[in-house]
Formats: structure tokens, sequence, C-alpha cells
């Protein structure tokens, strides 16, 4: 009679527990998100992070994921961001913020796309997040804006290959010129840099002195060579190499 006595006040006492715990739990994330809403970042760190750690089999354990997360993104710690998004898609694939989270990855790497001449594994990233997620969320609110960024960051990529060729003429290394310009319109066929690639490949046979090559390229591809400023300035570069000998 007594040891079930006993049993029953534990157990009234380990669920007094749970509920003020839990009570704790909610109290304290309603205090993050003010924080967050304020703006105050690196304390809604401090409180999200804690939060994950307590809550996790909690009804706030994905929410407070998702938002320790945001805590990052708009703190402009994409890559700290990534991390903790990706946590939540890995081990919380059910919650209903797994979508946005994938979102949130995609606009991490897109922040941290630099300018075109320098590296661009980050781009590389970011087209590829962009494209999983139009893949897998077809009617998502943000497919507009994922496409939209998707041929902002391939023209990035093209003006990248297009400026190499250009450091290769001034290098008077034409053949590596041609060799960029032909991956510029083989890889990014689809972007307002196209037509440069052509205008290069025309400049470096005339440079080269191979006119019959110049002229055989700008009649195979001058309809490709929309602008008319370009296709006079390949027309210029052909004249030039044909009064020049």
């Amino acid at each position: 009679m007594i040891i079930t006595i006993l049993l029953i006040v534990f157990s009234i006492r380990c669920a007094s527990f749970k509920s003020n715990e839990l009570g704790d739990i909610d109290v304290q994330f309603k205090k993050a998100k003010i924080l967050l809403d304020k703006k105050k970042y690196l304390r809604a760190q401090e409180e999200f992070n804690d939060l994950v750690i307590r809550g996790t089999h909690s009804d706030l354990g994905d929410d407070s994921q998702f938002y320790l997360a945001e805590s990052y993104f708009l703190n402009k710690e994409y890559l700290l961001a990534v991390a903790e998004y990706d946590r939540l898609i890995r081990r919380m694939g059910f919650s209903p913020y797994v979508e946005k989270s994938r979102w949130r990855v995609c606009q991490s790497y897109v922040k941290e796309s630099p300018k075109y001449y320098k590296d661009q594994t980050n781009t590389q990233k970011a087209l590829s997040k962009l494209q999983e997620f139009i893949d897998d969320y077809p009617n998502s609110e943000f497919k507009e804006e994922a496409n939209t960024q998707i041929s902002d960051l391939r023209n990035k990529l093209a003006y990248k290959e297009y400026a190499t060729g250009i450091l290769y003429i001034k290098m008077e290394e034409y053949q590596s010129a041609i060799m960029s310009f032909e991956s510029l319109i083989d890889n990014y066929y689809d972007t307002e840099v196209l037509e440069k690639g052509h205008v290069g490949i025309i400049r470096c046979y005339s440079l080269m002195d191979k006119l019959d090559k110049a002229e055989s390229y700008y009649n195979d591809h001058s309809s490709e060579i929309i602008n008319n400023d370009l296709k006079e300035t390949a027309q210029g570069y052909i004249q030039k190499a044909n009064s020049s000998n």
C-alpha cells in the first residue's frame, strides 16, 4: 500500500515537473520570438539554441530549429543559417517548415554568390539548390523568383567565361581565348552574353590573321548576333584584319 502511494506521488511530481518544463519552454520560445522580431539576433540565437537542445521532442522542436536558422539568416550569417536549415530538413522531414527552409537555403547561397570575377563555388551551389527546389516544389509561390535568380546566376557565370576569354586576348593567348568563348556558348547559350562569345571568337581569328575562319564563322553565326552594335563590331574586326593583309 505504501509503495503504491509513493509511486502515485512520484508520478504526480514527474508529471508536474514535465508540465512546468513545457511551460518554461513555451515562455522561453515567446521571449526568443520577441527578440527576433526586435532584430536582436544574437540574443535570439542564444535563446533558440537553448530551446533546440531542451525542446527537441516538444511541439516547439521544429519551430525552435527553424527560427534559430532564421536568426542567422536575418543577421546575414548565411552559411551558419544553411547549416541550421539543413538540420531541420534532415531531422524533421514532415515539418511544415521544410519548404521555407529549403527556399532559405537557396537564398543563402544566392546571397553568398560573389561578383563574377571571383570564385563561383557558391554560385554553382545556388543554381543547384534552386533547380532542386523548383523540381520538388513546382507549384511553390517562390517558383517565379527562383527562375529569375537562375537566369541572373547563369548570366554571371557566362560573364566570367567571357572575362576569361578577354584576359587571354590581352595575353595574346588566342586559342585559349577561343576555348573560353566556346565554353560560354556551349554552357550558357540561353544568356545575354552569348552574342559576345561569338564576337569574341571572330575577334580571335582576326587577330590570328585567320581571315577565312573569321569570315566563315561570321557567316555561320551572324543570325545569332542580334545586337546591331555587336554585329558591326564583328564586321569591324574582319575588315581590320582584311586591310592589314
